[in-house]
């Protein structure tokens, strides 16, 4: 995981939509943004027992879930370097506290284990994972018209940016990140954007991600330089609610989650100033729906045949627009890509969505990792991935 998600490891939780409250008989009572800063801080036990539950601990919306159920039929088991594939797996799950694990080639499971009294019919939540469906969101209103170009300026569906840096932004610079508005993600300084924007009371009813973007001058010219800004996927979130008059989980479960075919309703949390869903992260699903959503992706968008994502999200959503810190890993359109024509959803704490074309193959994890993200523990899930791409290849040998 590149370097800057170390630095956003707060904005992942205040993403989710921080305030403190206004009226000073509030004062005591912490907000839900303050609260979701907690998880950071949670001992492990809690982490393990309660990501399960996040859409139930705090405001979400449903993303329901069809009468249809896309199957995912079982394939031959993986056997992972010839060694004990069981030992093997229980071992790198404990270490890593990870919940469970899937693998898909070819649309059918190869692998799946769960642990930590995690289960097929339980929710975990996603954190950074969530941008990405944000992104593929926003790539299925640019199909339906909903959003009429990549090319559009973002003051054509967000008014309030109008006058502001963001006004001439283009939906692409949004979705690569590379705005030039001025942003410091840095959380050793106190004074930085990430640890300020959610400091004030809500305006308005306006989201706080808006109040406080629309007032950030320009720093490069749109388009020419990337930078980590975990506020701008919020953004999006709001580009994605205002084009399509849906909240994320209802045009979620329209659009993808009932026609594809996923297995469960999936959760997302809201953004308590203005009630909508938060495009960054907050997504709760099943293991297996977030599966289906990697064979959705490997499948090229498309449901029954027939494609549901536009052309132009889908020739740049996943490879590289922007070098990133990390040599062999690039960014595209909120999807961490490499160099071998893979590409990732990630989320702290060990979530991910891996989509390798070249092997036909999907690998969902879910984890309660001991800290965030770390030098160590993103070695250990990249060293999981190469083994069990090691293992598809070694089925290949004659």
């Amino acid at each position: 995981m590149p370097a800057n998600l170390r630095i956003c490891l707060f904005a992942i939780a205040l993403c989710l939509g921080a305030a403190l409250p206004s009226a000073a008989a509030d004062a005591a009572k912490p907000s839900i943004g303050q609260q979701l800063e907690g998880v950071l801080f949670w001992p492990q036990a809690e982490r393990d027992a309660q990501f399960r539950r996040m859409y139930e601990r705090f405001p979400s919306d449903r993303a329901a879930r069809g009468t249809q159920v896309h199957a995912l039929p079982t394939g031959k088991p993986l056997a992972v370097d010839g060694r004990d594939g069981a030992a093997w797996l229980a071992d790198y799950m404990e270490q890593h506290h990870v919940a469970g694990v899937m693998v898909l080639q070819d649309g059918r499971v190869r692998l799946e284990r769960y642990a930590l009294g995690f289960g097929p019919t339980q929710r975990w939540i996603s954190f950074s994972v969530a941008k990405s469906v944000t992104s593929v969101l926003l790539g299925i209103a640019l199909q339906q018209g909903d959003i009429r170009s990549m090319d559009d300026r973002l003051g054509r569906y967000i008014p309030e940016l109008r006058g502001s840096a963001y006004a001439d932004v283009t939906v692409e610079q949004l979705l690569t990140m590379t705005s030039g508005v001025r942003w410091n993600e840095d959380y050793d300084d106190a004074k930085s954007d990430v640890a300020q924007m959610y400091l004030g009371a809500c305006v308005d009813g306006e989201a706080h991600v808006l109040s406080y973007l629309k007032k950030l001058p320009r720093q490069w010219p749109a388009g020419t330089h990337w930078n980590y800004n975990t506020a701008e996927t919020d953004l999006l979130g709001i580009l994605v609610q205002r084009a399509t008059h849906r909240s994320l989980a209802a045009y979620l479960s329209d659009t993808l989650w009932k026609p594809y075919g996923m297995a469960s309703d999936a959760y997302w949390i809201k953004d308590e100033c203005d009630g909508s869903d938060t495009g960054g992260s907050g997504l709760s699903a099943t293991l297996g729906d977030y599966a289906r959503l990697g064979q959705f992706m490997l499948d090229g968008g498309r449901i029954a045949g027939k494609p549901v994502i536009a052309k132009a999200w889908l020739a740049g959503a996943t490879r590289q627009h922007a070098a990133t810190d990390a040599p062999d890993r690039g960014y595209g359109f909120l999807w961490w890509t490499d160099t071998d024509g893979s590409y990732a959803a990630i989320g702290i704490f060990g979530q991910m969505v891996y989509v390798d074309p070249a092997r036909k193959l999907v690998i969902a994890q879910v984890a309660s990792w001991p800290a965030a993200t770390s030098k160590e523990l993103v070695a250990g899930r990249r060293a999981f991935v190469a083994a069990i791409k090691q293992a598809v290849d070694a089925e290949r040998k004659p």
